[in-house]
């Protein structure tokens, strides 16, 4: 069976990452057609905007998009591609899985983070409050809407993975609004759910819950910001951001994308670790329901990462970010 996939190598190593990736994909027994477009630094460079029209559209057209990582700038400069794309196409849910790997990190983590992709602290609204610019102010925007659709997804992700629990990660107890309006709706979800544990969590117990006993925890559904935070935090876990993928999923759309960011300084050097981008891959097989080819690269990844013969940098080895990528089809 053949797919149409929607192809954005991004910025820094992203392009080095993606066709370690692709090459993987290629080498299974699926047909890949890629349509690759262009976003981020080169976009702006070329076309005046980071986010070009035709990026959206031949996602809404194919359906699925693999990315690699696109740079954000710290406070100034376009605001992250990574949120507009999310927020345009309504990819509300943001799963970023973090199981143990052989060899790297800590051996008890297997925690997916279900994280809230369009609103919060992230939605945007924010401003200077004085002509001086000594003074600004960010709203965090919470709606029953969204935080009940994030809510019904992860623990319609729990029962689909046969997954045990969902904890829902807030600040309530300080935000009194919008945690209590996340936090009572994941509650109210969960009352259709009573074959799964439902817990709340407040997010700062949580990190520290993180570190000392992850293997208490299943899965946690957040809101933007706590979301991005504890994922990477779950990342440390098994071994750092170069061996964690991500989607962003919505009704009818999916940009699948590693959590790791575009790592300016590494770029060309053909160094960086690309098994975050492979597994991201692998999360997008899943989707297309493609189970046993993205279970045979998964198996792939962690043999080679046990073999620990030909890794990255990263995860103390020497090999290059291809030369690891050819390893796993040899395990494949």
């Amino acid at each position: 069976m053949g797919y149409k996939i929607t192809l954005i190598p991004g910025d820094g190593i992203g392009p080095e990452v993606v066709e370690a990736a692709v090459k993987v994909l290629r080498a299974t027994d699926l047909k890949f057609d890629f349509e690759e477009v262009t976003a981020g630094q080169e976009a702006q460079e070329k076309k005046g905007t980071p986010l070009p029209e035709e990026v959206l559209d031949t996602i809404r057209k194919n359906k699925v998009a693999l990315k690699g990582p696109i740079t954000t700038p710290v406070g100034s400069g376009f605001r992250s591609v990574n949120v507009a794309i999310r927020q345009k196409l309504k990819l509300y849910a943001n799963v970023r899985p973090t199981k143990s790997l052989p060899r790297i990190g800590r051996s008890n983590c297997d925690v997916v983070t279900v994280r809230e992709n369009t609103e919060g602290l992230y939605s945007g609204v924010e401003h200077y409050c004085d002509e001086d610019k000594t003074a600004a102010e960010t709203h965090c925007i919470i709606t029953k809407k969204a935080s009940e659709r994030i809510a019904k997804f992860a623990f319609d992700y729990a029962k689909e993975n046969n997954r045990e629990k969902v904890t829902a990660i807030h600040k309530a107890n300080i935000m009194k609004t919008t945690g209590s309006l996340f936090l009572n709706t994941a509650k109210e979800v969960s009352e259709n759910y009573p074959e799964i544990e439902f817990e709340d969590r407040i997010v700062d117990n949580m990190a520290m819950q993180l570190v000392q006993k992850p293997e208490r925890y299943d899965v946690l559904v957040t809101p933007n910001l706590f979301g991005d935070i504890l994922s990477d935090l779950c990342a440390g876990l098994i071994g750092g951001l170069g061996v964690a993928p991500g989607g962003n999923i919505g009704d009818d759309l999916a940009v699948f994308e590693p959590i790791h960011g575009s790592a300016p300084k590494y770029a060309g050097q053909n160094k960086v670790n690309p098994t975050a981008e492979i597994l991201t891959a692998v999360l997008m097989l899943k989707h297309l329901n493609e189970e046993e080819t993205a279970n045979k690269i998964y198996q792939a990844v962690k043999s080679a990462i046990k073999e620990g013969k030909k890794l990255t940098y990263d995860l103390g080895g020497d090999a290059g970010t291809q030369e690891f990528a050819d390893y796993v089809i040899q395990k494949m």
